[in-house]
C-alpha cells in the first residue's frame, strides 16, 4: 500500500491552486445577494483547479483509468450545478439540484458495486431516509419528489464510497478513505443546504456549507489517483 507520506509529497504541489482559490473565495466572500458572473467564477474557481489537477496526471492516465475519467466529468456538472445555485433565487436552483444528481450518479459510478457491503448499505438508507423523513414536512410541490430521489441518489453514492473502506479486513487505501470521508462531507453540505433552504435559518450555513463541500470536492478528487500511485510505488520497488 502507497504511504500516505509518499502521495503528499506527489499530490499535494498539484493542489496548491486549489487551495489558494478556495482562500479567495473566503477572503473576497462576495454577497450572495447580488449574483454575477465574476461571482460564479470565483465561486467555481477551486473545482476548475480540480479539473486542472487531474488533468496534470496526463491523458493517457484518464483513459486509462474510467473512474478517474468519472470523477473528472463529476466536477465538471458540479461546476455547472454551482453556477446555476449562483442564481438559485431567479429559478434555476432545481437545475442546479439536476447537475449535482448527475455528478452523484457520477462519483457512484467511479466507486463501483464492489465490494457490496450490505451493512453500508444499510447505514446509508438509515440516514437517507432519517434525512428526507426530517425533511419531508417541509416540503411542497415538486420539491417533495424532487429532494426524495435526489436523496436517494446521494445516499447511493455515500454507500458505494463508504463500502470501499473495509477497515475490519485490512483491504482499504487511503484514496478509499479518502472518497468515504469526502462522501460524508458532501452528504453534510447538502444537507445543510436542505435544511437552510427549506426548514429553518442555519447559524454560519454558508460557511458550513461551502466550507464542507470544497473539503468534499478535493479529498473525492483525490480518491482519483489511487492507480497512478500504485504503479510509480510498484515502479520504484
Amino acid at each position: 500500500m502507497v504511504s500516505p507520506v509518499t502521495v503528499v509529497k506527489s499530490e499535494g504541489p498539484k493542489l496548491v491552486p486549489f487551495f489558494k482559490a478556495t482562500c479567495v473565495y473566503f477572503v473576497l466572500w462576495l454577497p450572495t445577494s447580488s449574483p454575477s458572473w465574476f461571482s460564479a467564477l470565483i465561486k467555481c474557481l477551486p473545482i476548475f483547479c480540480l479539473w486542472v489537477f487531474l488533468l496534470a496526471h496526463g491523458i493517457n492516465f484518464l483513459t486509462a483509468h474510467r473512474s478517474a475519467c468519472r470523477i473528472l466529468a463529476g466536477l465538471i456538472f458540479s461546476s455547472i450545478g454551482d453556477a446555476f445555485l449562483i442564481w438559485q433565487e431567479q429559478g434555476y436552483f432545481v437545475h442546479g439540484l439536476l447537475m449535482f444528481a448527475i455528478t452523484h450518479i457520477l462519483y457512484s459510478s467511479a466507486f463501483g458495486m464492489k465490494p457490496l457491503d450490505l451493512k453500508a448499505g444499510l447505514v446509508m438508507t438509515l440516514v437517507s431516509s432519517f434525512s428526507y423523513t426530517f425533511l419531508y414536512s417541509y416540503l411542497s410541490g415538486p420539491f417533495t419528489y424532487l429532494v426524495a430521489v435526489y436523496t436517494a441518489l446521494i445516499g447511493f453514492m455515500g454507500w458505494r464510497a463508504m463500502a470501499g473502506v473495509q477497515l475490519c479486513n485490512d483491504l482499504w487505501t487511503w484514496t478509499k478513505l479518502s472518497a468515504c470521508i469526502g462522501s460524508v462531507l458532501f452528504m453534510v453540505s447538502d444537507l445543510t443546504i436542505a435544511v437552510n433552504k427549506f426548514c429553518f435559518p442555519v447559524p454560519y450555513s454558508r460557511v458550513i456549507i461551502m466550507a464542507t463541500y470544497y473539503a468534499a470536492q478535493m479529498l473525492i478528487a483525490l480518491s482519483a489517483v489511487e492507480s497512478r500511485e500504485e504503479d510509480i510505488f510498484r515502479k520504484r520497488k
